[in-house]
């Protein structure tokens, strides 16, 4: 059975594409998440790739990847900024956190600079654009395989 990576994605990013392109590009969302299960494929891992506008369903999401996943890639979009209550629950994951932001936040407004999810992530990916998730899932990858 192949290692399951969860990719999870905070509030606005279902905009993606359409919400401040000149910062976040034209990709959307979906074109992501076909990208990420591309990738998966050629990595020999599955993807769970998840979206939502609200901090406890992507809470729910953590607390059901501790049952079922090697590794989280998230991107917590606002919530980065905000969320002790997210940090909270990935703390209480055991594999590896990768967290990826498609703009470069320490270019932008100060109150950007600072991540809750930084506290806890084993890595992170800024200022890449869309291609910062294939990089974070390669990680994922890269580190279940030597477990």
């Amino acid at each position: 059975m192949a290692r399951l990576i969860y990719i999870l994605n905070g509030p606005n990013l279902n905009l993606l594409g359409k919400r401040q392109p000149e910062i976040y590009g034209h990709e959307t969302l979906a074109d992501v998440e076909r990208d990420c299960a591309a990738l998966a494929g050629e990595l020999g891992v599955e993807i769970r790739f998840l979206q939502s506008n609200h901090e406890g369903q992507l809470i729910d999401w953590i607390h059901e990847a501790r049952e079922n996943a090697a590794g989280i890639v998230i991107n917590p979009a606002a919530f980065t900024h905000t969320s002790v209550a997210i940090l909270d629950a990935l703390k209480t994951f055991d594999g590896p956190v990768i967290e990826v932001h498609i703009s470069n936040v320490h270019q932008r407004e100060s109150f950007r600079h600072h991540s809750y999810i930084s506290l806890r992530a084993d890595g992170v990916i800024a200022g890449c654009g869309t291609e910062g998730y294939r990089l974070g899932l390669r990680r994922v990858a890269s580190l279940t395989a030597a477990r």
